[in-house]
């Protein structure tokens, strides 16, 4: 069975959305991020801090590669996961790509009300953040375009992905 990839920016819904999606389809679920952490043995931010981004964008792409195709995962990826190292052309060839379309405005918010500050490009204190957020948007619009499918929306709900992603599972 095919790999579900979700993709979109930090704060999207990538992971709540995918633990409940491996749930309803009996999949496992996998989050790239913390399989970072695991394998580097620092949090995202340390590694930012003391390798650098370049870094950890290859790390993401080792840890992209690692992943046998047709395992039944349901993988939620970084943010920017899908714009280097041609990481969204390898997730096209080994699996389904959902994009989860939400607006700047609502990751702000989602952002505002998590607990801890560990996204490292975009900080709770930043004056600039929703600004900072469209940019990011704008700059990665390109790759999320190329999923298999977009929802859009700033509540979407796991019937919505369910209805989309469920003829081809």
């Amino acid at each position: 069975m095919k790999n579900i990839f979700l993709i979109g920016l930090p704060s999207s819904g990538k992971t709540t959305l995918g633990k409940q999606l491996a749930r309803h389809v009996r999949y496992r679920f996998v989050d790239t991020d913390v399989l970072i952490v695991k394998e580097e043995g620092m949090p995202i931010p340390d590694i930012f801090a003391q390798k650098g981004e370049a870094y950890f964008r290859e790390a993401e792409a080792r840890i992209l590669r690692a992943i046998r195709p047709d395992s039944k995962l349901v993988i939620a990826t970084g943010g920017g996961m899908p714009c280097f190292h041609d990481n969204m052309d390898y997730i096209k060839a080994n699996g389904l790509s959902v994009f989860l379309d939400v607006s700047p405005e609502q990751i702000v918010e989602r952002i505002l009300r998590h607990s801890t500050d560990d996204r490292p490009l975009y900080q709770k204190n930043d004056g600039q953040l929703l600004n900072n957020l469209r940019e990011k948007y704008e700059s990665r619009l390109g790759f999320y375009s190329q999923a298999d499918f977009t929802l859009h929306g700033d509540n979407i709900h796991i019937r919505q992905l369910l209805d989309t992603i469920q003829q081809y599972i």
